[in-house]
């Protein structure tokens, strides 16, 4: 087997899987931009935050040219992915009790803010303590998961329970549990994960949707552009600015 055919069947798997997100959560995600829309109206702030690999569909809609500008990362220190050293440390936070709790008391969050929180198993303590926590202090919680590891895997966090039960909102990647989409002869694990392709796509449609909801409200959103366009920097400045208060990033 050629490596262009192999190249074609993930290609053709992600494609795959984006095709079942857009039929079958359309009105989750427009549920969620709602959500958005419904806390930017009301002065709310915008947090996302994922640990690992999930931290990188978080990261994309962050201080992103075309994206919200008072979406905010909530980030833990050491288990964004592999900035830490060894990288396995990540994997082995996201299981500490009470870690979550302690970021979320020292984070700007508040009552009337909308946490998006991504982790495709949701199975770890950290992100379904994140949701716990985030609701009890007020926050609306939007989950982004695969929910088929809450009928495949069983749970790491003490109540038992999987990030899509303390959710406000859950939108379902579709993703396999073990986050791979092909096998072939000579190749001795399944490899050729979708999830950042497919979450990401997620996220982007969600805020692509807050946007539209926003200005069919008669609201500008805040969005931002790149700098490598003439006068990108100078409408972030201006953006940045109208809404500081809702921006951490800059801090």
């Amino acid at each position: 087997m050629s490596e262009n055919k192999l190249a074609e069947q993930f290609l053709n798997g992600a494609i795959s899987l984006l095709e079942r997100v857009r039929d079958e959560e359309s009105q989750n995600i427009a549920a969620a931009g709602s959500l958005l829309a419904d806390t930017v109206a009301d002065g709310g702030r915008l947090f996302a935050f994922g640990a690992g690999h999930s931290s990188l569909p978080a990261q994309d809609v962050v201080y992103r040219a075309g994206g919200l500008a008072v979406m905010n990362l909530l980030a833990v220190p050491g288990a964004l992915g592999v900035d830490v050293m060894p990288a396995t440390l990540g994997s082995a936070l996201e299981r500490v009790d009470g870690l979550a709790a302690a970021v979320l008391d020292t984070s700007p969050a508040r009552a009337g803010d909308t946490l998006v929180i991504i982790s495709l198993s949701g199975r770890n303590a950290l992100p379904v303590e994140m949701a716990v926590n985030a609701r009890a202090l007020g926050l609306k919680v939007i989950g982004v998961t695969s929910v088929a590891y809450a009928t495949q895997t069983k749970s790491r966090y003490v109540s038992g329970t999987f990030l899509k039960d303390h959710c406000d909102l859950v939108l379902d990647n579709k993703i396999p549990v073990g986050d791979t989409t092909l096998t072939a002869p000579g190749i001795p694990a399944p490899f050729a994960p979708a999830s950042t392709v497919v979450t990401s796509a997620l996220m982007q449609s969600v805020m692509a949707t807050a946007a539209g909801e926003l200005a069919a409200r008669g609201i500008a959103p805040p969005l931002l552009r790149s700098g490598n366009v003439d006068g990108g920097h100078e409408w972030n400045d201006q953006v940045m600015t109208e809404y500081a208060d809702r921006i951490f990033y800059r801090r």
